[in-house]
């Protein structure tokens, strides 16, 4: 792991991480196994300043239960390399505990907040939003997991074009990251209104993990330079999701080099 110290070698070097963890379980009924541990370790090795995560349990008693080796802290925290700070908020309350959205962070947190994005009673969405101090310099992070009905993706992304104009400085970078459940362009066009890019090119297949046709997981970026993007592969890394994380660099423009404070 890299820490803050080498990582303010170069500070306006941003790395940003995505991952649905599929809430630190495959598999499903007795055969099904828990992949938390794992899931730690493989955090760790993104190496990421911003890692954005989705399906994300604070409790469940059903696991809790069932499996000898379920971790004490929620799983925000468990995930958190060291020295980074967890920042989680639940968006779906189930019968045996919830889920929701995570971010954990190698930089300070300034503040944060929650939004609910539910389009409709049978899916609970919402995104999480957290400013970021990043060599002085205020960075606003927002992740989310979109819907699995077209429609709503379609108005989750209005929604989530409203809440950017209304919470997030203009001229402050940003970047949105998570699960956009999204197969087409429809939403990416519709984010490109407010500037907010994804990277060009052909796109970065993330599912399903063990053979992945499509990229449903997205990083968008504003007033930050993209440098590449990755999504690493491989028999251990389709294992513990039925997704693979994503992995964006950018470049923080010389003119956001002094703080904003």
């Amino acid at each position: 792991m890299k820490d803050t110290a080498s990582s303010q070698a170069d500070p306006f070097m941003l790395r940003v991480a995505t991952y649905n963890i599929h809430k630190g379980v495959q598999g499903m009924g007795p055969t099904r196994r828990l992949e938390i541990h794992n899931l730690a370790l493989a955090v760790e090795t993104l190496d990421a300043d911003i890692v954005c995560l989705q399906e994300v349990r604070r409790m469940n008693r059903r696991e809790a239960t069932y499996f000898t080796g379920w971790p004490e802290q929620p799983q925000a925290e468990f995930l958190a390399p060291e020295g980074y700070e967890a920042v989680y908020h639940t968006n779906a309350i189930t019968r045996d505990g919830e889920h929701g959205n995570a971010l954990l962070s190698r930089w300070p947190i300034v503040r944060h907040c929650h939004e609910d994005m539910s389009d409709h009673r049978f899916e609970q969405r919402g995104l999480l939003h957290v400013e970021l101090q990043v060599a002085g310099v205020n960075v606003h992070a927002i992740v989310v997991h979109f819907g699995l009905l077209p429609a709503s993706r379609v108005r989750q992304a209005v929604h989530l074009r409203r809440y950017i104009a209304r919470e997030v400085p203009l001229g402050a970078p940003l970047v949105v990251a998570g699960d956009f459940n999204d197969w087409g362009t429809r939403v990416r066009k519709l984010l490109r209104v407010d500037s907010l890019h994804a990277f060009e090119g052909p796109r970065t297949l993330t599912y399903p993990s063990r053979f992945p046709v499509a990229q449903l997981d997205h990083i968008y970026a504003r007033d930050l330079q993209p440098l590449s993007l990755a999504a690493p592969r491989g028999r251990v890394w389709s294992r513990m999701s039925d997704h693979l994380p994503l992995i964006a660099e950018f470049k923080m423009h010389g003119a956001l080099s002094e703080s904003r404070f």
